[in-house]
């Protein structure tokens, strides 16, 4: 049973709003706070928090005068304390002040803090029966069957953030399940698209992180440049829509103004259209079921004259081939997917190992784990974050056999 609403329910989500951002001081924090500053009369922010950036978020919590702070460093409250004295703000730190900030009484919480870190706040939103914008990948590729059995049965509303999955979520609402043959997700391509298999061996992190269309965070745009992201986008999708791996298409679109696209069985294909700009599918998790007026520029078609497709190529990008592996495997292969590549993306970033290696490490570290017997359901969060750290371990301890093989 999927906890997304597949056709809009008026009845769904309150009149008058209140809400909380997790990760406000990140990239989609950012876009969270710039559409909440142009609907003030619509929203009351309830909590705000953020990682560490004391400074950006005491800013944040006077200019919208929230009742809760919270930062994930707990060496960081005595700042926060210092920075918010003279205001009513109550003030946290450390994990249980964040999932504090979740579990308070707001309608509508974004869930963006990156990471592992992000699933039991985003459980906590989820347990109260709140509508969760999910912005953290974690939540899904860790725990996805865990996670959608607890929204569905508090009720939670789960609205995608992600710019792919809104456009699934907004496709979707024009049938009915039983007539859906498959969801197509929209890639760029990223910086190598058109690259030879050796120039991606040896790309830079300079140049990993010059995306063509997307101004992102540092992880999920080298995530972008191997396709790593869109593998974890298509496991995300599996998890968010109740769909099988077969039912997951994906599309490289290098112009990316269409996200996503969804046929169905009379072979109609409707598709969700925007501009770049992740404000968008934030604006309409945070207006449903109704729009809100959103900031970004109008899609002008006859400008940018042509769109155009390519079938992904699994060979270049092995990182889009072991994601489906990994969610047909399932029992935790997922999670280890995910903990690996974010364990090879820090070695990348880190001059370790090559850009090729990344997926050669997540491949090591999957089959290693499968070899020693670790699979099996996942029935807690708990659970998947022990296989997260386990996994990282085990990928951190590959890390120079798969270095030294590429040198």
């Amino acid at each position: 049973m999927s906890a997304v609403p597949l056709r809009n329910n008026k009845a769904a989500l309150s009149d008058a709003r209140t809400v909380t951002v997790l990760g406000a001081t990140g990239s989609i924090g950012d876009s969270t706070m710039d559409l909440l500053r142009g609907a003030r009369d619509r929203y009351q922010v309830e909590a705000l928090t953020a990682n560490s950036n004391v400074e950006a978020l005491a800013r944040l919590a006077k200019e919208f005068d929230v009742r809760f702070a919270a930062i994930a460093d707990p060496a960081r409250l005595g700042e926060l304390k210092d920075a918010l004295a003279g205001t009513n703000i109550e003030c946290g730190a450390g994990e249980s002040a964040i999932i504090e900030a979740a579990a308070r009484p707001a309608d509508w919480v974004m869930a963006a803090v990156s990471g592992a870190a992000g699933l039991k706040p985003a459980l906590a939103a989820v347990d109260r029966g709140a509508a969760v914008a999910l912005a953290n990948k974690e939540c899904l590729v860790c725990a996805g069957d865990f996670f959608m059995q607890r929204a569905a049965k508090a009720g939670a509303c789960i609205l995608p953030a992600d710019s792919e999955h809104n456009a699934l979520f907004q496709a979707l609402s024009s049938g009915n399940r039983e007539e859906l043959v498959r969801v197509i997700i929209t890639a760029s391509g990223g910086p190598f698209r058109t690259w030879t298999p050796a120039d991606i061996e040896q790309a830079t992190l300079e140049q990993a992180l010059k995306h063509p269309n997307w101004s992102m965070g540092q992880k999920i745009t080298i995530d972008s440049a191997s396709m790593m992201n869109k593998g974890l986008e298509v496991i995300e999708a599996s998890y968010l829509f109740a769909l099988s791996a077969d039912e997951i298409d994906v599309l490289v679109h290098p112009q990316s103004i269409i996200h996503g696209m969804v046929e169905f069985s009379d072979r109609s294909v409707v598709a969700q259209l925007g501009a770049p700009d992740m404000r968008i599918p934030i604006a309409h998790c945070l207006g449903w079921p109704d729009r809100i007026v959103g900031p970004s520029a109008r899609l002008d078609l006859a400008k940018i004259g042509q769109l155009t497709f390519e079938a992904p190529d699994f060979e270049r990008f092995p990182g889009l081939r072991l994601a489906y592996e990994a969610l047909r495997t399932g029992r935790g292969a997922t999670t280890v997917f995910n903990a690996a590549n974010e364990v090879a993306v820090a070695a990348f970033i880190a001059g370790k190992i090559k850009f090729g290696s990344i997926a050669r490490l997540v491949e090591a570290t999957i089959n290693d784990w499968i070899r020693a017997g670790n699979l099996a359901p996942l029935s807690s969060a708990d659970d998947a974050i022990s296989v997260d750290h386990n996994a990282r371990n085990r990928a951190a301890s590959l890390l120079p056999q798969i270095a030294l093989k590429a040198s």
